[in-house]
């Protein structure tokens, strides 16, 4: 694997994070205004002899600049919320609360050991009652990023196995990896929830009426107003299925790529990266957490909680998961 400094990494994640920032709203942008032109293009439609003619481009632009303000600041308030309230929204989803010193004077001092040894500061900790095996970061900056073991981590990993498993998750927040994965989970799941809510007001457009002057007109005339809307339909599905792969495909190779350094790092930091091969192959026997249901947070964990239960083999695979194959990470630590 090629060597990448860290600084090196910092600026890639930083410059990255600012194209995400400018590449999901095109996206959004971009399927909204090609929705629009379909749909214009099936309304000029002669209703008798299917003609179809050309596009009113100035109707359409006239549509898009109506909406953009809408969507700009929708997306902008959803966006802003979502990642000053991340630590919140995390922790609520994976039933995380925060681990004090006396509780577990173990893991504080593994965790102070690797901070000192990098010399960056001291993360939150957060632990999650869980006797599974998992661990995951998070956070956009120095007041919110955390490192969450669960219970059951602590309790069948060793010194030096827990101390690799940590040092992978403070690589994450050094790399800024948790703040570029943050900003793409918000993207995602902003376009998901936009394209499912387009999807559902054409439907209940088509069941329970209404719609434009054209439509009216059309079926004043007898046209097929019904088989115009399930058109529109189809075409608001599969728009919003384009723009919805596209954007899960680049947050998964985001994160795919990221781990193969994360894994590096946490080798690095904690000195033994047979250490930390062997927690990795202890964590894939029984990474899955019951508690975790949304699958935008489940992808932060250091193995993925649901691939033991719901891993596909071959090319699939390796395309939609969020994470590289647990035994392609333990053969590349077995080869410092």
């Amino acid at each position: 694997m090629q060597y990448v400094g860290i600084h090196t990494q910092q600026w890639r994640n930083n410059l990255l994070s600012l194209l995400l920032l400018a590449l999901f709203p095109c996206i959004l942008l971009g399927v909204i205004y090609a929705f629009l032109v379909i749909v214009n293009l099936l309304g000029v439609s002669d209703p008798t002899y299917g003609e179809v003619q050309t596009v009113e481009w100035d109707y359409v632009n006239y549509e898009m600049r109506a909406i953009l303000p809408w969507v700009v600041g929708i997306v902008g308030v959803w966006f802003a919320v979502s990642y000053f309230a991340n630590t919140s929204i995390i922790r609520r989803a994976t039933g995380a609360r925060p681990l004090e010193r006396r509780e577990n004077p173990r893991v504080y001092n593994i965790v102070e050991n690797l901070t000192m040894t990098c010399g960056m500061p001291m993360p939150k900790i957060n632990i999650i009652d869980d006797p599974q095996l998992n661990a995951f970061a998070s956070g956009v900056d120095r007041n919110s990023y955390t490192v969450t073991v669960t219970t059951g981590l602590c309790q069948l990993l060793d010194d030096q196995e827990l101390a690799g498993v940590i040092g992978h998750e403070l690589t994450h927040i050094r790399n800024r990896d948790t703040r570029l994965l943050i900003v793409s989970i918000i993207f995602v799941g902003i376009m998901s929830t936009l394209m499912s809510l387009a999807v559902r007001m054409m439907w209940n457009t088509f069941v329970y009426g209404g719609g434009s002057r054209r439509t009216n007109s059309r079926s004043e005339r007898g046209g097929g107003n019904g088989v115009s809307f399930i058109v529109i339909l189809l075409v608001a599905a599969v728009l919003a299925a384009i723009g919805y792969l596209f954007t899960m495909l680049t947050r998964f190779a985001i994160s795919r790529k990221r781990e193969y350094m994360a894994d590096a790092g946490g080798a690095e930091l904690c000195g033994d990266p047979l250490a930390l091969a062997s927690a990795l192959r202890k964590i894939s026997r029984d990474p899955a957490l019951a508690d975790v249901p949304r699958q935008d947070v489940a992808q932060l964990f250091i193995i993925h909680p649901r691939m033991a239960l719901e891993g596909i083999s071959g090319v699939m695979n390796r395309l939609f998961s969020t994470h590289p194959s647990t035994e392609s990470r333990i053969y590349y630590l077995e080869q410092f």
